[in-house]
């Protein structure tokens, strides 16, 4: 019988919600964004765990600038939010950090950009190769 969730699901699912509060309450840099963790990847051996955070800019800082800045500030973070999950979280070995910027937020949103402009260009194409006895008469107001 397969399993629905496998041990090294579970604890990256732990360690998502454990590192989501600790960065909310103990990383005070100033540099560091609004961070949200979108997904942690922890290696079958748990030797490491791939953390994807997404930034929010503060401080009206170029949107670059602060996803730099704010994985600079993660990734020299790292050790003492490994040993405060190692608090936490009750394994044997804490897998060590690694911060990634999670670009499918900003994908998805050019797709979906992409999509609309599609769809208006299509509905003018149609909307001008229509002929004139088509397009309905805005004075009728659907009589």
């Amino acid at each position: 019988m397969a399993r629905d969730f496998s041990r090294t699901q579970r604890i990256a699912d732990q360690v998502q919600k454990e590192l989501a509060q600790l960065i909310q309450r103990e990383i005070k840099d100033p540099r560091l964004g609004m961070v949200t963790i979108s997904y942690v990847k922890v290696a079958k051996d748990l030797g490491y765990a791939d953390v994807y955070v997404t930034v929010l800019p503060l401080g009206g800082k170029d949107h670059d600038e602060a996803i730099a800045e704010s994985l600079k500030v993660l990734n020299q973070a790292a050790g003492f939010l490994r040993g405060q999950l190692a608090r936490l979280v009750k394994l044997r070995v804490m897998p060590q950090l690694r911060f990634h910027f999670d670009a499918s937020v900003d994908r998805g949103r050019r797709l979906n950009d992409l999509i609309f402009q599609a769809r208006r260009s299509d509905a003018e194409l149609l909307a001008d190769d229509a002929p004139e006895g088509d397009q309905p008469n805005p004075d009728t107001k659907g009589e």
